[in-house]
């Protein structure tokens, strides 16, 4: 026997030595050992299984998400490790689904549950299928095999997993799976789908009742004799229809027909349809695709007991108005989520096109250079030359230089923050002009060109024919926080306008007002005037007591007197001259000549070339000085040095008098005198004084020449560099387009403000190295810029966002709130810097709790079918909403019987009862199609 025995292993040696040669080189160093219990190949898959799956029980679900566990990014606890696996030829992927420990187990109708969770009621699951490209099982043994297999491994691993393998053709999303629930008990499990063809008894809730009861009633009895308690819970979704929005407006005249038959013709003409953002500040320049494409609402009746068919029948025919729970979700349109360049048009595409036209610019010294059709340029221009025919350029200049709002009409809507932004109002005329050039001819720097030329020569036919330039103020002021194109044609404005003074009207009334007069002095002594200038004094106004103390003592010497009083602009009220006790009255001045930016600039250059910054500075203040002086000596003949200190500097007369109405009383002249400065010898003011002529402003050489500086502007325009012309045009662009956004009515979202806000912040502390005079790497600059529209692209699709939900949910504000902040929250990963797209493939799906009050806000968004959809009329399914049938209905059976150690279904309990889930089944589907997913734990 020993001879037999030894003479068996030898031939096993030999036969493991001609097929597994490095077999035996591993034998020579370790003693061999032979597991007959797996040497078939079904064996040894089996055995495959059982190691992985002990593995992944060893580890756990902590260690197995520590060492790289796979997580679902649509379920926040689920997690997947998957193993490939050999078996007969083929290759197989078993993947492990399971949940990170949580405190409690999801609700049944909870959006963290994987489909196979909801539709089986387990937690963690096995799914082993073939690699292949349907990834199905279509052979019933070779599914059969696969399952028992799994069932074997597990059971040695003493887990009691749930496994799936998928079977017969994908589109059916068939499943077959088992589930070892201990010593006892078995878990079936099977799912199918009809998608042509349900039986109407399938249609409605009681035929899905009597087919859940039929599952495990063994007896033939009708179902109306017998009562059984099913859990039930339901879940409707009901997709918004397409929003008409003329709607409104087809009723409205549908009633105007009925009641005035007569006027037919004129109700049935043609009219425009209304789109989704009609009002919304934007639509002047380019209408938007809807970011709300729908909504999507679901219903939600949480588990109830129903004991009867009848119960069912009764729930389809309940208003959805009575589930437990509105859960609302937004249908965002995808390009909202896609970030991928020229995907979205809007103001950013355009301001991106514009910067591509700045980097061109670089290429010329004139705009003109770019204008020329023999210009070749670079290849960006000559791809971008195309620029629109005369008709549509006349058609841009009309609505340039349309009489409108003035720029300062708008200024309150403006963002208080859009003053760090060195461009140009959002109404004037140079942010105007930016708007139009952004849609103008796609914005090469060719149509720039041509629009900027002709712009240019319109304005020079305003200057020639002393037109008042639309959409610039001439309110006498230049506001330097601006660009300087702004500030120039601000300049210009004023120059119009008191160059039409002067030619108009020569009269002493007119020329005051072509210089521009506003006298500061006036403003600053407001309070003081008393009245009209003395020529126009009705002698009631003048008092007893100060008529005796004038020294005018008859008609003729006054008479002689208003003829040498020029320039008056009224009486000051209780200031009477020093020497003469007349009434002194307040001339008009000239105001400061204006000066933009640049001016500044360049006088400044100038006193430092000279080395003498402030005398420079000092003869210009100088000249307003004895310009005042001049006028105050006309509207005053018999005025001293002091009665002018006075007035025009009341801080440099020091007053012994208590009594401010000393005026009044025979004391006079008051006691008082200069103060120390201007009392000192020497003193320049007085110099000034003793040298000023007495001439009213009319007779005065302006401080401010209006053809000189307006020809001055002209050239400026006519000869801007493209370089200096497009960076303006950027500032204003970024600056006019913000503004656009920041009037867009989205009821107050805070979170969208306060990124409204942020965004000028951003776009001023970013748009100041254009303000340079030179850039060391244009390249540097360009990119900058593109990132910047990104930004400014982000923040677009965000008030676009928040302007759609605010229009459908405008009666439910708290609920439209909450749901653009979930979306915000959702969209905040994306809103980077960089020029690229981030890769984000996450979808929307965040639910809103509706509540009671704010349900009939959600109702009116599914208003009634009209007549023109009758037939929806034949519906199959029940629980509508406003005449809408659900798109999706969910429905869950379950039964709970108490199971003891003993036997399966028995009510006697025994030691070690325990209420378990003994049937399980999920339906999902429509009219057309049902999807049913069955769980039955069985006595085995």
């Amino acid at each position: 026997m020993a001879s037999s025995s030894s003479s068996k292993h030898k031939k096993i040696g030999e036969e493991e030595e001609e097929n597994d040669e490095e077999e035996e080189d591993t034998a020579e160093e370790y003693e061999v050992f032979d597991d007959f219990t797996i040497a078939s190949s079904w064996e040894r898959f089996i055995s495959d299984i059982e190691a992985s799956c002990r593995q992944w029980l060893a580890d756990g679900s902590k260690n197995l998400v520590d060492k790289g566990a796979e997580a679902l990014d649509r379920y926040k606890n689920l997690y997947r490790v998957k193993k490939e696996l050999k078996y007969g030829g083929k290759a197989y992927s078993m993947e492990f689904n399971f949940v990170k420990p949580v405190t409690a187990r999801a609700s049944c109708w909870d959006d963290d549950l994987h489909n196979m969770q909801l539709s089986f009621g387990v937690d963690d699951f096995l799914v082993i299928a073939p690699l292949s490209a349907n990834g199905v099982v279509l052979d019933d043994p070779e599914s059969t095999k696969l399952l028992s297999s799994v069932a074997i491994a597990l059971s040695n691993c003493g887990s009691n997993w749930p496994a799936f393998v998928p079977v017969h053709d994908p589109s059916r999303k068939a499943y077959i799976g088992i589930q070892n629930m201990g010593a006892n008990f078995t878990r079936r499990f099977e799912a199918d789908r009809i998608a042509s063809q349900v039986p109407v008894r399938l249609m409605h809730l009681e035929g899905l009742y009597e087919l859940f009861i039929s599952k495990f009633v063994l007896s033939t009895t009708d179902f109306s004799t017998n009562y059984f308690k099913v859990q039930f819970a339901m879940r409707l979704t009901y997709e918004t229809p397409p929003y008409d929005y003329d709607q409104e407006e087809i009723l409205e005249s549908e009633i105007e027909d009925s009641v005035e038959t007569e006027t037919s013709e004129t109700t049935t003409s043609s009219r425009i349809k209304k789109q989704w953002d009609d009002g919304c500040p934007w639509t002047e320049w380019y209408s938007a695709e809807d970011p709300i494409q729908g909504f999507d609402l679901t219903a939600i009746w949480r588990s109830r007991t129903i004991e009867g068919s009848h119960e069912m029948a009764e729930l389809e025919n309940t208003s959805s108005f009575d589930a437990e729970h509105w859960l609302l979700t937004p249908i965002i349109y995808r390009d909202m989520v896609d970030d991928s360049i020229s995907k979205f048009i809007g103001f950013a595409s355009q301001i991106r096109l514009l910067i591509s036209a700045f980097d061109t610019s670089f290429g010329a010294q004139f705009l003109e250079d770019f204008v020329a059709a023999e210009n070749t340029g670079s290849d960006n221009s000559k791809s971008t030359a195309n620029v629109p025919p005369p008709t549509v350029l006349d058609r841009v200049l009309k609505e340039l230089f349309l009489d409108g709002t003035s720029s300062n009409a708008n200024a309150q809507l403006e963002n208080r923050n859009s003053r760090v932004i060195k461009g140009a109002p959002l109404q004037s005329l140079f942010a105007q002009f930016c708007l139009h050039a952004l849609w103008f001819g796609n914005c090469s720097i060719r149509a720039i060109a041509v629009l900027w030329i002709d712009f240019v020569r319109e304005i020079r036919w305003y200057w020639e024919e002393s037109e008042p330039l639309p959409k610039v103020s001439s309110n006498g002021t230049i506001d330097l926080s601006c660009c300087i194109l702004h500030q120039k044609l601000q300049m210009l404005a004023i120059c119009i306008e008191r160059k039409r003074s002067r030619e108009n009207d020569q009269t002493f009334f007119d020329c005051e007002k072509e210089d521009g007069i506003s006298s500061n002095k006036v403003k600053v002594h407001k309070d003081l005037l008393s009245g009209p200038p003395i020529d126009n004094i009705d002698s009631s106004l003048i008092s007893d007591d100060s008529k005796r103390k004038m020294k005018l003592s008859n008609s003729s010497d006054q008479k002689k007197f208003d003829k040498t009083r020029r320039g008056s602009a009224g009486i000051v009220q209780s200031m009477m001259l020093l020497d003469s006790f007349e009434e002194m009255h307040a001339p008009y001045t000239q105001s400061a000549p204006l000066m933009t930016e640049d001016m500044h600039e360049e006088r400044l250059h100038a006193a430092e070339a000279l080395g003498n910054t402030m005398g420079f500075s000092g003869q210009l203040e100088k000249d307003i000085l004895s310009s005042d002086m001049s006028a105050f000596k006309a509207a005053n003949p018999n005025a001293v040095f002091e009665d002018f200190i006075r007035w025009h500097s009341p801080g440099d007369w020091e007053t012994d008098d208590t009594d401010s109405s000393s005026v009044n009383k025979l004391n006079w002249p008051p006691k008082g005198r200069l103060s120390q400065r201007m009392s000192e010898h020497g003193n320049l003011w007085h110099k000034i004084w003793n040298e000023s002529p007495a001439l009213p402003i009319s007779e005065q050489k302006p401080l401010l020449d209006p053809v000189r500086e307006g020809e001055k502007v002209m050239h400026y325009l006519e000869t801007l560099r493209p370089q200096q012309l497009l960076k303006q045009m950027i500032c204003t662009a970024f600056r006019a387009c913000a503004g656009i956004l920041n009037q867009t009515s989205y009821g107050g979202f805070k979170l969208m403000k306060t990124k409204v806000d942020q965004l000028y912040v951003t776009l001023g502390s970013s748009l100041k190295f254009l303000q340079g005079k030179q850039h060391n790497d244009k390249d540097e600059l360009v990119g900058d810029l593109k990132q910047l529209c990104t930004v400014f692209e982000h923040i677009e699709k965000l008030v676009i966002l928040a302007a759609s939900i605010y229009r459908k949910l405008a009666d439910a504000p708290r609920l439209s709130e909450a749901i653009f902040t979930d979306y915000f929250n959702f969209y905040l990963p994306k809103m980077g810097t960089g020029l690229t797209s981030i890769c984000y493939d996450k979808e929307f799906d965040t639910k809103q709790e509706v509540k009671i009050r704010e349900r009939d806000a959600v109702a009116a968004m599914f208003p009634p079918p009209s007549v023109n959809q009758s037939w929806r009329k034949v519906l199959s399914m029940g629980n509508l909403l406003n005449g809408h049938e659900p798109t999706q209905r969910e429905i869950i059976f379950s039964v709970n019987d108490t199971v003891s150690n003993s036997h399966y279904g028995n009510k006697i309990s025994v030691n070690g009862d325990e209420e378990v889930e003994t049937y399980h089944m999920y339906l999902r589907g429509t009219s057309n199609d049902l999807w049913a997913a069955l769980s039955v734990t069985s006595w085995d």
